[in-house]
């Protein structure tokens, strides 16, 4: 085994030494150095079926590192799939309803969701709402033209708005259209009742005033 770890250096210098001592020394050379060739495939052979264990050890460390079931047992590749879906869901759903709370303020209440149980025994939301209240505001056009105007900007506030997201906002658009129209009424009204007022008083007012005045002095 000495003959597998000789330099090139040492190598030349001992071929030299077995040709000054006759052919027998050079045949004995011969057979060591097949010798040593079989070793260095015996070693490379034995290098090989060692990485080939390395590599199938860590296969199974990352396989026993990854997304594990309920019961510990690690998940085959489609239960992974499943859960990164769960996942991205659960996600976009609760961004959904955070838009809708976040823009909405006061006149929307807490989200609840529906939830699907996900390989590893999670619970992951699949689905959600947020109550609003959307209704006008009795005998105040200008409080209810403030109100639909937020209620629009809630219903419309996540990146891909719902059907329902769309509905509220068409039934708040539509209470929005009729309480600019009623402060536009009331608005008209007061303005006539103010000309009407103006168009009663007479310049000759203050100088019948004045007499009366001057009997309650006496």
């Amino acid at each position: 085994m000495t003959a597998s770890s000789i330099t090139p250096a040492s190598l030349s210098a001992w071929a030299f030494a077995g040709a000054s001592a006759g052919s027998p020394r050079v045949e004995q050379t011969a057979e060591q150095k097949n010798a040593t060739d079989k070793d260095s495939a015996s070693l490379n052979d034995t290098n090989g079926r060692t990485e080939s264990n390395r590599t199938e050890g860590s296969e199974e460390s990352t396989a026993a590192a990854g997304p594990k079931r309920a019961d510990g047992t690690p998940m085959a590749p489609e239960e992974i799939q499943q859960l990164e879906q769960l996942k991205v869901v659960d996600r976009e759903v609760r961004q959904h309803e955070m838009a809708h709370q976040i823009a909405g303020g006061a006149y929307t209440g807490g989200a609840s969701y529906e939830y699907e149980v996900g390989p590893d025994g999670k619970r992951y939301a699949v689905a959600g709402e947020v109550p609003i209240d959307y209704g006008p505001v009795p005998n105040d056009p200008q409080a209810t033209i403030e109100k639909m105007q937020t209620v629009i900007a809630a219903a419309m506030a996540p990146a891909e708005p719902s059907p329902k997201d769309l509905q509220v906002a068409a039934q708040a658009r539509q209470y929005l259209l009729e309480a600019k129209l009623e402060a536009a009424i009331q608005h008209s009204e007061m303005e006539q009742a103010r000309s009407s007022g103006a168009a009663t008083t007479t310049p000759d007012e203050p100088a019948t005033a004045l007499p009366a005045a001057d009997e309650q002095a006496a």
